[in-house]
């Protein structure tokens, strides 16, 4: 008996070290959980192009929308564990735990993790005819109109809703959270006055600061941004919200159980793209940030997200916002 349990792990892993080898023979799908022509969709058709050399086979992006990006990524959790289809997915990785009551995945446990691939800055913005000029009038203004601020956002689990929800946390500011189904309906309210502020991420706010339709007051990350239009923008933390750090990220992963050969080609593959020029190139105009740190790696991207999630819980569940 033993000596067949034996002879059977070794065909296993003669069997698992073939598939690696031959790893892609067809396409590999990125699924992307939200709709076509989003900031996250954009990410992963980029990151497709950078990868198909490196990997040697052709990826195809197929978008699952819905439910807060929560069906696209159950579509993956659940995916026979080949390597051949993958899940592009942002922060909501990790707030959706605290989010959603009835979620069908546990984001630790359920997945393989790949890499970490971009950040994307935030901005804390206002509309036009606000009196506050920098951010210590902004401080003073908020403090002075407690209950009577509208802050918008782009809807449950969005950027802007998360950004939100910590700066009202850290700041004890209580505001009217008005959410929108979308940026571009919360972005059009903001310019013409009828909600006070926002916190976005620079793919949004950039063209509209620089156009002079908002006022910008700072940054979320704890360095400044060197991109010419926000380079003179004091970041939160050093405004006295000190920690304040939120960037929207997005990662790489794939169901529980995939091969670790197979992993190890995706990874490669991937940290490859990441050191691409032309995908630098599209990121730095998304006002992104590609990774380069050990968040690249499988484990260094798991740690990574462990403390987003972390991070995040406690300020959704006292906010007691929740999805079913």
């Amino acid at each position: 008996m033993k000596r067949m349990l034996m002879v059977a792990a070794a065909a296993a892993l003669t069997a698992t070290g073939a598939l690696a080898q031959d790893f892609p023979s067809k396409p590999v799908t990125f699924v992307v959980p939200f709709a076509a022509g989003g900031p996250t969709d954009k990410v992963a058709r980029d990151l497709a192009e950078a990868m198909r050399k490196p990997l040697n086979g052709q990826i195809i992006v197929e978008n699952v929308a819905g439910a807060g990006g929560t069906l696209g990524a159950t579509k993956v959790a659940k995916a026979s564990p080949d390597g051949y289809t993958l899940l592009v997915y942002h922060i909501g990785m990790a707030t959706s735990p605290a989010l959603y009551r009835n979620l069908q995945y546990k984001p630790l446990e359920d997945f393989e993790f790949v890499g970490l691939v971009n950040e994307v800055p935030m901005t804390l913005i206002g509309r036009p005819s606000l009196p506050a000029k920098n951010y210590a009038e902004l401080s003073k203004w908020l403090s002075d109109n407690k209950g009577k601020v509208n802050l918008a956002n782009a809807g449950l689990g969005a950027a802007s809703h998360l950004c939100g929800l910590l700066f009202q946390s850290m700041t004890k500011t209580e505001m009217v959270t008005v959410p929108y189904k979308g940026t571009g309906p919360a972005m059009t309210d903001l310019i013409g006055g009828q909600v006070d502020i926002m916190c976005d991420q620079t793919t949004n706010t950039t063209g509209q600061i620089e156009g002079g339709k908002v006022k910008a007051y700072a940054v979320t990350t704890t360095k400044r941004l060197s991109t010419p239009a926000l380079k003179n923008l004091p970041t939160l933390d050093e405004s006295g919200l000190k920690g304040f750090d939120v960037s929207i990220w997005h990662g790489v992963y794939a169901p529980k159980g995939t091969p670790k050969p197979v992993l190890d080609k995706l990874n490669a593959a991937l940290k490859a793209a990441l050191k691409d020029g032309e995908f630098i190139k599209r990121e730095e105009a998304l006002g992104a940030v590609v990774v380069t740190d050990d968040r690249t790696s499988p484990a260094g991207h798991k740690k990574f997200v462990e403390g987003e999630i972390n991070k995040w819980g406690p300020v959704i569940k006292a906010a007691g916002t929740y999805a079913d």
